[in-house]
């Protein structure tokens, strides 16, 4: 079985590439975006020819969510006319997608965690460009899997736990949100997640499996809750100084409350999910 890697330099890729060897039956190809352009379609139609993947892990995407409202254009050649291509060039190769997405989707106003039934509204160009992948996804490949996921980090690439460690050692004294609630998602489990996807829907291959599933850690907390844990795990001793939203504008306007609801993942594929706490251990210093 052949696995095709989009953006393979980043950190969910790289996440991939480093629980590769669990999966001996698995030829996995990893193509970085120097590798595969996913908004060159000829470049597109190449690696697939050559290769002839049985699955395709999309995780080149354009995730600098500022930057996207005032570079909307580059979001929109990426997150979605790139996920198009990618997504032509699977259904001509029937080779079965896996997209990974994102609870930006959403605009934060439930207050219970959201299901894959939930009906999505953006708040940011990030979220818009997002969901837009989707819906390219659901139109141009019939063989597919949408992920959407949360607060990501892992010890590859840039992400907010190392982003509080570096600030850790540069200040006494960190002020953080602490009114945006979501889940922080150890980005190994996630790789291990998609795995296990795949290896169900082998095996299951007569089911039709396919549409949108939710992922991240188990449990819920702030942003501030994050930081404090980081600092608490890595034995870091810093003043946190919880602040509301507005003590912070950013750019793009984010979801006050995004926690998924991860049931139908765990029914349908047998996946335990661990606590977001449990799983920022082995990151302890």
């Amino acid at each position: 079985m052949v696995v095709l890697v989009t953006g393979a330099g980043g950190q969910l890729g790289q996440a991939i590439k480093h629980i590769a060897g669990e999966y001996p039956k698995v030829t996995f190809i990893f193509c970085s975006s120097s590798e595969l352009d996913i908004t060159d379609k000829k470049q597109c139609k190449f690696v697939f020819e050559k290769y002839q993947p049985d699955y395709c892990i999309n995780t080149a995407a354009y995730t600098a969510v500022d930057k996207a409202e005032s570079e909307p254009e580059k979001a929109i050649g990426i997150n979605v006319m790139g996920v198009q291509n990618i997504a032509e060039v699977c259904q001509e190769h029937k080779t079965v997608l896996l997209h990974i997405s994102t609870d930006f989707v959403f605009d934060g106003k439930k207050e219970t965690p959201y299901t894959e039934t939930d009906i999505p509204n953006p708040t940011s160009i990030y979220g818009r460009t997002k969901l837009d992948g989707e819906v390219v996804v659901q139109k141009f490949c019939e063989k597919h899997f949408i992920i959407r996921t949360s607060w990501v980090y892992s010890q590859f690439g840039n992400n907010f736990m190392k982003t509080m460690l570096r600030l850790a050692s540069e200040r006494d004294v960190i002020s953080v949100v602490s009114d945006q609630v979501g889940t922080p998602t150890n980005a190994v489990d996630l790789a291990e997640a998609l795995l296990q996807i795949i290896t169900v829907n082998q095996q299951l291959s007569t089911l039709n499996l396919y549409g949108i599933y939710n992922f991240s850690n188990e449990g819920q907390c702030s942003w501030y809750d994050f930081a404090r844990e980081i600092f608490k795990i890595n034995r870091i001793a810093i003043a946190v100084n919880p602040i509301p939203t507005s003590s912070y504008p950013t750019p793009a306007k984010r979801p006050y409350f995004s926690v998924l609801d991860k049931h139908k993942i765990k029914d349908t594929f047998g996946i335990t999910i661990k606590e977001w706490e449990v799983s920022l251990e082995p990151f302890q210093s």
